[in-house]
C-alpha cells in the first residue's frame, strides 16, 4: 500500500490506541501523529478522520496530565466535527 496509504493511517491509529490502553503512552504518541499526517494528506486537514485522530491525541493527552495540549486538539477537533454537520 506504502507508507501514506489511509489503511495504514487507520492500522497506526488502532495500534496507538493498542498502546495507549497499555499504559505505553510514550509509545503511542508518535503513532497518533503519524497517522494524523497521513490522513491530512490523503483527506485534508478538516476530514473527519483526522478529527478521530486529534480527539485519540487529547485524550491521551489529558491521560498523561498535558491538558492544555490536549485543549488545542479538542479545540480543533470540534472545529472540523462542526464543519461536516
Amino acid at each position: 500500500l506504502g507508507p501514506d496509504h489511509p489503511d495504514v493511517g487507520l492500522s497506526l491509529n488502532n495500534l496507538a490506541g493498542l498502546y495507549e490502553t497499555q499504559g505505553q503512552h510514550a509509545q503511542a504518541e508518535p503513532l497518533y501523529k503519524r497517522a494524523q499526517a497521513i490522513y491530512e494528506k490523503a483527506f485534508g486537514p478538516d476530514h473527519p478522520y483526522v478529527a478521530t485522530v486529534l480527539e485519540n491525541v487529547a485524550k491521551l493527552f489529558r491521560a498523561t496530565n498535558r491538558g492544555e495540549e490536549a485543549e488545542k486538539f479538542e479545540k480543533r477537533a470540534a472545529q472540523i466535527r462542526a464543519t461536516r454537520q
